[in-house]
């Protein structure tokens, strides 16, 4: 009986490492002395707290390698703020000392443990007589790579000294869940690493409470970091904007990174020639579209040369962030870091990023804006150099130089423009360019000086071409007549710059009527 036994162990050694043959090779972090084993190819156990102390024979998991490196990398990404190597390879394990290892075996073999998806004992990471952990892959899909690499991490979890994460209702008396199964759906849908993460897309780490009270909070970074001979990974970047930051080649360039810690912030200098159109992405680390399998919900920040923030970027229904601006010549810095949403804050917002961008020359090399003031007349004119031609021109102002809105837009062929601002004091004023490539860019500013308003709440233009221009203080109503009284047009206008098309009219003279409240204002228009 003695000899059968021992040649059962053997043949069953031996199709275990055939098998082993056959499961891709991953590792998460080379070199770190921590370790946790995914083993796919099964495994023989002889514990003596699983099992009543009877041996196990697992059986190999039967997932391809496609699920595998699905189920590799969600695991991978969970741990990725930390000093340990997710493996799938026995080599890397057993090379790992005692204390700093362990394995979680993904198996069918589930029935000596019924009703649960996996099963370990919390703070076996540590016990340094290899005792391993459980995932039943044929509860969970069966074999679906989503569930499995959630369950490996959870178990994990238990592992390196993490109890369940449960929800509470407002009465804080009893779990309504003691597995919390999140909050949100889609993109940004949030659920706790050690609650239920089935069914939700974005899983991380959570500072909550457990099964043993609404107030017993449990700080899954704090103990993972300190209780079991590993801390957080080194930072990769630092975040400090001067010469010594990292720099991003000019043009297209692609860079990689880690958000390892909830205070950790990674910043990137950039040099931009000339002006030139900006496309950007940041993206987290994930496993298919839509960011399936992300941990980190990314906030971008940019800054000019002299470290002031122009934009801050962080939207609320996607984890990922894309830039799409102009920039002027000059150097920038990009400062990353992880975020919260609607759904969880930024506790746990951490793990890998990818950072991609092109840049391209302008069309449009220089825009040149002058003016001046006369009589309170404002005469605006400007020089535009480019390779191509120009669509169209906005002219935008402003009351305190920071604020604009639109005045007026004219052809892109037009090289100046005059009229009578009811603006007092002063007026800010820049140009909006875009090529007929759509490419954009903004003039310089200037500013120029304005008189008090007049009585007449209308200014318009009396001699004119094909547009009647009208520059109201209020809303109005207007009514069109030629000399002879005919109604022609009628309609209504905003507060601000208004124009009115009658390049189907011939040359002659015309009649507006404006209206305002009690107000009315009659004026004579020639058309030349």
């Amino acid at each position: 009986m003695k000899k059968l036994y021992l040649l059962f162990t053997v043949v069953l050694a031996l199709l275990l490492s055939i098998r082993s043959l056959a499961v891709p090779v991953l590792n998460s972090l080379p070199g770190a002395t921590a370790v946790i084993f995914l083993d796919f190819d099964g495994h023989y156990v002889y514990s003596s707290v699983w099992n009543g102390g009877s041996p196990l024979a697992c059986a190999a998991s039967a997932m391809s390698d496609p699920q595998i490196t699905e189920a590799f990398n969600r695991t991978a990404e969970d741990y990725r703020p930390f000093d340990i190597n997710i493996t799938t390879d026995s080599v890397v394990f057993l090379a790992a000392p005692l204390n700093k290892r362990f394995r979680v075996i993904i198996t069918p073999t589930s029935g000596w443990y019924p009703g649960v998806g996996g099963v370990t004992y919390i703070g076996s990471f540590v016990w340094g007589d290899d005792t391993p952990g459980f995932v039943f892959c044929d509860r969970l899909g069966p074999n679906s790579p989503k569930m499995v690499g959630e369950c490996c991490s959870h178990e994990s979890g238990h592992a390196v000294g993490l109890s369940h994460q449960s929800k509470y209702g407002s009465d804080c008396v009893s779990p309504i869940e003691q597995y919390n199964s999140g909050i949100g759906s889609g993109e940004p849908g949030w659920a706790p690493i050690m609650g239920n993460s089935y069914y939700k897309n974005l899983s991380n780490w959570n500072n909550g409470p457990t099964p043993y009270g609404c107030t017993n909070m449990q700080d899954n970074l704090s103990i993972i970091t300190t209780q079991n001979g590993f801390g957080y990974r080194a930072d990769d970047y630092n975040e400090t904007m001067n010469g010594t930051t990292t720099i991003l080649t000019a043009g297209n360039f692609t860079k990689q990174g880690v958000i390892s810690t909830n205070t950790d912030k990674d910043a990137f200098r950039f040099t931009v020639s000339q002006n030139s159109s900006f496309h950007l992405t940041a993206v987290p680390f994930n496993v298919g579209a839509n960011y399936i399998g992300a941990n980190l919900d990314i906030k971008l920040q940019l800054y000019n040369v002299s470290g002031t923030l122009i934009n801050t970027y962080d939207p609320a229904s996607t984890l990922s962030v894309t830039i799409d601006t102009v920039l002027n010549s000059g150097t920038y810095y990009l400062k990353i870091d992880g975020s919260g949403n609607t759904n969880i804050g930024e506790y746990g917002s951490l793990g890998a990023y990818t950072l991609s961008g092109t840049g391209a020359a302008l069309p449009i090399h220089d825009v040149a804006l002058t003016g001046n003031a006369d009589n309170g007349k404002h005469n605006l004119a400007w020089n535009i150099i480019a390779d191509e031609s120009i669509k169209e021109i906005t002219i935008e102002t402003s009351a305190d130089g920071i604020s604009y809105k639109s005045l007026i837009t004219v052809a892109g062929v037009a090289k100046n423009f005059s009229y009578n601002p009811f603006q007092s004091n002063v007026v800010y004023y820049r140009l909006k360019v875009i090529s007929a490539v759509n490419q954009m860019v903004y003039s310089n500013t200037i500013v120029l000086k304005a008189l008090a308003q007049s009585d007449n709440i209308f200014k318009v233009s009396t001699f004119i071409n094909n547009q009647i221009t009208i520059n109201s203080a209020l809303p109005y109503q207007y009514q069109l007549s030629d000399i002879n009284g005919n109604s022609i047009n009628k309609g209504t206008g905003a507060a601000g710059f208004n124009s009115i098309n009658i390049s189907n009219q011939p040359k002659g003279v015309y009649i507006i009527r404006l209206f305002s409240n009690n107000v009315n204002q009659t004026e004579r228009i020639i058309k030349q």
